[in-house]
Parts: structure tokens; C-alpha cells; sequence
């Protein structure tokens, strides 16, 4: 099963943890999992840090994090607790601590709880480049243990929990030497710490793994979970804060943190979070929960035996490689292979009015202006639609559509198909037999048409249908064939079918990963749901083409499914814009600055803009971005090119302009249509 960082990775199962207490909130252990956001206010400012409070605790969050930046604003933490008192407004408190050990020292006598970056607790990050013996390194151990023990003995005798929250923009020069910008450094930034607190016998201890790449996060917190577990092998593990940091805003945040904690609580990995959106942090609680809610009714299915499918889903959890598979399907339409991750539409049941269909169809894709449908899929389920499905064809050619056709059927309907179908989508389940595949089989490679067998039923019964699938392959000589898998279970049953296909000598078929909309979610809902089942099998690395089904606009679908295959960094169709969530820290209106340079510059295909209200994360998060623009000082801003510093204390009223002067000297920009 190669790295164990969860109990079974082919079935949703929560993982053991110790509870840990955050003033009268419990989390871990058999504990909901809690909803926390952090307010955006002036921490000096008292009745307004009170009131954005008194908002989240009324949208429902259960844990609230302030900035503590100096001792005054960790002193006035005091007067925030008095004034909620008078509120009546009860709720754990965190205080967020970077670079000032004295502050985390005045603020633990205030809070909940303290949560510290092991990245710039005791470091300043200068991305100096040095080289340490292995004498020297244990001596940085030593003094960074010394600033950090004081506040752990306060912790303990106080009965204050501790966050170790390390950020992948912020890890210290130190471990950044040693083990690069990576999950590795990450998690040994955070055990350096748990080092000292166990040293201390202070077990009240939260770790977070966050970067603002879904796929570095998830593989983090994946590999602080399999560290830990070596660690005390059997025993609960430490709860952890689940996030992916400087989301961005609107869509492609909510996406982008679907995918992320999604991925995780799929893989039962996750006792509180926190989704951060470069908006009202009250935004962020409804997403939050609707995240949970979801995981909540996973971990409490009853779980089924799956069975060994007989190798791992993938050859490194914590590391992401896209599964390496053969291409397949027409020349110019290919799926699999060296090809990008194709996107298609599911449109139902061939229409009755084929003509005022394809016109509606058309009329819908005219719309898309930076992405384009690359598949369409339809159904045939009785021999009637047969006609009718050479007529939608031809209609959608009249309409100008030159898209490959997949036709969804049953295996007694499939000849009626393969004449207008470049793809054959053929059910297999319990009640299809043997020789019904194989005669599709048959038929498909005298037609010189692709398969995709479709396997359907509980994820226990597709180690069986995979085997049922190449079995009918390998017996008519078909090899131009995919598989997909329509099940409770979408992120579960895509490992088990990729698992299977590895161990049965089939690694190379390509997957194809289908949502369907569920027709009880409001729309907040099913973008998250969307975002998760097809976001987290891709970043596993499987995921030859997504199909997205519904009721909605089909432009509608195609931008999702492309904005999903961007949020897991699989391909970029605009912009992609890391902008932090706003705190006390801040020294500019994140939210009107954000909208205001996405306007001048989202039509930049492949170009990441990165835009930080003040230097915690800012200078490190620039690793991951093409520009970044990020606070300095009160009205004036710091550009960067990658890491680098190119222009400093610009002023805000002219650092939009420098910023697009900036991407035109690197021969990035673009006039915009």
C-alpha cells in the first residue's frame, strides 16, 4: 500500500485522533468536525474585531482566530474578550502569531488558543542560501527550541492549546536548505517543534499543513500523517486544522478549497478547518460546513468490504504524477496518453427535437470565449433512439458543432450506436452477463469504435467489474478502450478501479471521471461537490477526461470543468490569481484590490498573480507565482517577479500600473479582446 497516511485508502474511514480542548469547543477524536474563519479587522480596534465576531458566531462558526502582530495587539486581546462578554457572544478565541515570540507570551494569557508559524517563529526569512553541517543545524534546533519552550510551558500551565501551523510560503531558510520548498520541509519545519512540546509533556497540540497549491497541501498533511504514525505507531494521532491558504475569491476559491480539504476529509483527514476566501470572512462558514456536512455522512455510511484490489491506486500519495496511460479515440478528440485532460458534456437522453436542440446547444457553446467542449456525451436506451441519434448528429454537424460523440447505451442497444459514435459509454454491472460485453466487444473493434465501459454498483462490486471489463476486452482483441465507474462513491471508486486495472496489468487504460449533479444541492453545493469527486481523483493523478452532467447552461459545465482542472493544477485556462483572505495584518482593501487588477489582467492565460496584504506569507507564496503584489506599508506596495523584489514602496495608487508594466517587460502580457 506503499506510505500509510490512512487507515484504508479505498474507503472513507476518519482517522484516530487524540481530542484536543479549545476553551469549551473539543475537537478530534469522535468530535464533529469544527468550522473556524479569522476576522479581517484592526486587532486594536476593539468594537469592530468584537462585532466581526459577533457575525461568524452567528453564521454559525465554532472557533475564531485574530492577529496578534505586535504585544499591543496581543494585549488587546483582553479588551476583545471583555467587550464579547458584554455582547453575550461566547467563543473560543485563537490568536494568530508570526515572528513576535513576545506577543504569543501576552496572548496565551487572553486566548483559547495560540497558533505559531514554525517557519518564522524564531527565523527571519532572508531566502539566504547556506550550507549546514550537521552540528550546526542541531545548534539552530537548540536556539529555535529555546524561543519556543517558554510559550509551551505557558500553554501547559495555563491550559491553552497550540496550533503548529507551517505554511508552504513560509518556511524558514533553515529547513528550506535542507529539504527544498516541499511537503518534506513542511513537515519537518513542524516536528521540529513537536519536539520541544512533547520534550514538555504538552500534548494540546493542532497541526495545519497549508499552501495555496491544493496538490502540495494534500500531499503534506498526507505525509505529516504517515510521519506521525511512525512516530506512535497504533495510537491517536494530533488533530489537525485543515485549509488551503490564499485561496482567492468568488468561484475559483471555493473550487480550489473544495478540492483541497475536500480531497483530505474524503480520505478521513481532518478535525477542524478553515476556508479561506479573499471576501467577508462570514462567506466562508457556509462553504465550510457544507464541506462537512458531506464528510460527516461519509464517515458515518456503514462501511462496505471492499477487498484488496490488489496494488495501490497510485505509486507515491505524496508526490503527484498523472497516471501514465495509452492514447485513445479519434485523431484531433484523443483522450489518454500525452494529451490534456479532456472536458466534456453529459446532455441526457437524445432529444426528441433534435433540431431545436442542437440549436440550443449551439447556441450555449457560442458563448465560450477562453475554453471550448471537447466531447458530448448523449444516451440510447431503447431501439427507437437509434434514428433519432443519426439525426441529433446530423444536426449538431448543420449547427457547426465538431465534437466527438460518446453514446451512453446498454450492451443490447450498442449496435444501434456505433454508426454516428466515435465512443460506445457501455454499461456493466451485475445484471449485464458476460457474452452481452463480449458481443459489444466484438462489434466495437468491427466498427473501429472506442469503449468505455462504464462499470455501475457499489464500490465492493467493481473489482469484479473491472475484471469483467478486460476479460471482454482481451477476449474479442479490443484495445482501444476506457473505463469510468458510476458510484456511490466517486473518489473511492476511481482509486479502486485504477488500483485494479495496475494490478491486473491494465495500468495504461485511461479513466474517465462523470458528475452528475445532485438535484438537492443549491448551487454553492454542487460546485463544491463537482470540485471534490473530480478534483481529488485528479490530484491522485487519475483523470483522463471529466464529463459533467446537469440541467444548467452546458457553457455552464464546460467553464466548471475547466475551472476544476485549474484549481488542481492540471491545466490552465485563465489567470490564476493566490490572494490571501484578509486579516489584521492587512495593510490595503484586499478584496476591492483584488477585483480591481483581476479586471485588468484575468484574460492571461497561464500567468499567476499573486496578491498578499503584508510579507508573512507574501515573499514565499511569490515561489508560486509569476507577480506578485503584496503590502509593505500603509498605502504603499512591494512588486515581485517570481522571488524576486524588483520594485519596493511603490504607491498604491500607481502599483496597479507598475504591475502591468511589469508583465509587459517579461513578455507576458496580452491586449485583451
Amino acid at each position: 500500500m506503499g506510505i500509510a497516511y490512512v487507515a484504508d485508502p479505498f474507503e472513507p474511514t476518519r482517522r484516530l485522533t487524540r481530542e484536543v480542548s479549545v476553551g469549551d469547543v473539543r475537537l478530534g477524536g469522535d468530535n464533529p468536525v469544527r468550522v473556524q474563519s479569522m476576522t479581517t479587522t484592526d486587532t486594536q480596534d476593539t468594537q469592530a474585531t468584537a462585532l466581526q465576531v459577533e457575525q461568524l458566531v452567528a453564521a454559525g462558526c465554532e472557533i475564531v482566530r485574530i492577529t496578534a502582530p505586535s504585544i499591543r495587539d496581543a494585549e488587546n486581546l483582553e479588551n476583545i474578550r471583555i467587550e464579547l462578554e458584554a455582547r453575550g457572544v461566547k467563543v473560543p478565541l485563537v490568536a494568530d502569531i508570526h515572528f513576535t515570540p513576545n506577543a504569543a507570551m501576552v496572548a496565551a494569557l487572553h486566548v483559547d488558543k495560540v497558533r505559531i508559524n514554525p517557519g518564522n517563529f524564531a527565523d527571519k526569512k532572508k531566502f539566504a542560501v547556506l550550507e549546514y553541517t550537521d552540528a550546526e543545524y542541531e545548534a539552530e534546533l537548540e536556539r529555535v527550541a529555546e524561543r519556543f519552550r517558554p510559550l509551551v510551558r505557558r500553554c501547559k500551565q495555563l491550559g491553552r492549546s497550540l496550533r503548529i501551523g507551517t505554511n508552504h510560503g513560509s518556511l524558514s531558510d533553515r529547513v528550506m536548505n535542507r529539504f527544498g520548498d516541499t511537503p518534506a520541509g513542511m513537515v519537518a519545519s513542524a516536528l521540529e517543534f513537536l519536539d520541544v512540546c512533547e520534550a514538555e509533556r504538552f500534548f494540546d497540540i493542532v497541526f495545519s499543513m497549508k499552501s495555496s497549491n491544493a496538490q502540495v497541501a494534500i500531499q503534506a498533511y498526507r505525509l505529516l500523517a504517515a510521519r506521525l504514525e511512525e512516530r506512535a505507531p497504533g495510537r491517536p494521532g494530533y488533530p489537525f486544522h485543515i485549509g488551503v491558504t490564499e485561496a482567492g475569491d468568488a468561484e475559483d476559491g471555493r473550487i480550489k478549497s473544495a478540492i483541497g480539504i475536500g480531497s483530505l476529509l474524503e480520505d478521513g483527514i481532518g478535525d477542524t478547518i478553515r476556508v479561506s476566501l479573499t471576501e467577508n470572512p462570514v462567506n466562508e462558514v457556509p462553504v465550510a460546513f457544507s464541506l462537512v456536512r458531506r464528510c460527516q455522512a461519509r464517515w458515518a455510511r456503514r462501511p462496505e468490504r471492499v477487498g484488496d484490489p490488489g496494488a495501490m491506486f497510485c505509486d507515491d500519495p505524496i508526490a503527484h504524477l498523472r497516471r501514465p496511460t495509452r492514447t485513445t479515440g479519434a485523431a484531433g478528440f484523443e483522450i489518454g496518453g500525452d494529451q490534456p485532460v479532456r472536458v466534456e458534456i453529459d446532455a441526457g437522453p437524445v432529444p426528441v427535437d433534435v433540431d431545436a436542440a442542437a440549436e440550443a446547444l449551439a447556441g450555449s457553446l457560442s458563448k465560450l470565449r477562453d475554453v471550448a467542449c471537447e466531447g458530448l456525451l448523449v444516451d440510447v436506451h431503447d431501439p427507437d433512439a437509434g434514428e433519432r441519434l443519426a439525426r441529433f448528429a446530423e444536426a449538431l454537424t448543420a449547427k457547426g458543432i465538431d465534437l466527438p460523440l460518446a453514446v451512453r447505451c446498454e450492451a443490447g442497444f450498442a449496435f444501434t450506436a456505433d454508426r454516428v459514435a466515435q465512443r460506445l459509454v457501455v454499461l456493466v454491472g451485475v445484471l449485464v452477463p458476460d457474452d452481452r460485453l463480449l458481443a459489444v466487444a466484438k462489434d466495437a473493434v468491427a466498427a473501429g469504435v472506442a469503449v468505455e465501459w462504464q462499470l455501475r454498483g457499489r464500490t465492493a462490486e467493481l473489482i469484479e467489474e473491472v475484471d469483467r471489463a478486460l476479460a471482454a476486452s482481451a477476449a474479442a482483441g479490443l484495445t482501444d478502450f476506457l473505463v469510468s465507474a458510476d458510484a456511490e462513491l466517486p473518489v473511492h471508486a476511481a482509486r479502486i478501479v485504477a488500483a485494479r486495472l495496475r494490478a491486473a496489468g491494465a495500468a495504461d487504460t485511461p479513466i474517465v471521471l462523470h458528475h452528475r449533479r445532485d438535484p438537492s444541492s443549491d448551487d454553492e453545493a454542487a460546485l463544491i461537490g463537482a470540485a471534490v469527486d473530480l478534483g481529488a481523483p485528479l490530484c491522485d493523478g487519475i483523470g483522463d477526461a471529466v464529463v459533467l452532467a446537469g440541467d444548467d447552461d452546458p457553457a455552464r459545465r464546460v467553464e466548471l470543468g475547466y475551472r476544476i482542472l485549474q484549481g488542481a493544477r492540471l491545466r490552465t485556462s485563465w489567470t490564476e490569481f493566490i490572494s490571501c483572505p484578509s486579516c489584521g495584518r492587512t495593510l490595503f482593501d484586499l478584496e476591492t484590490t483584488t477585483a480591481r487588477i483581476k479586471a485588468r489582467t484575468q484574460h492571461l492565460k497561464g500567468v499567476k498573480i499573486a496578491i498578499m496584504g503584508c510579507i508573512v506569507n507574501g515573499p514565499g507564496e511569490m515561489a508560486d507565482a509569476d507577480f506578485g503584489y503584496v503590502g509593505s506599508g500603509p498605502g504603499v506596495v512591494n512588486l515581485y517577479v517570481g522571488r524576486e523584489l524588483v520594485a519596493r514602496s511603490v504607491p498604491a495608487a500607481t502599483a496597479d500600473d507598475r504591475l502591468v508594466e511589469l508583465i509587459r517587460e517579461h513578455g507576458r502580457w496580452l491586449d485583451p479582446a
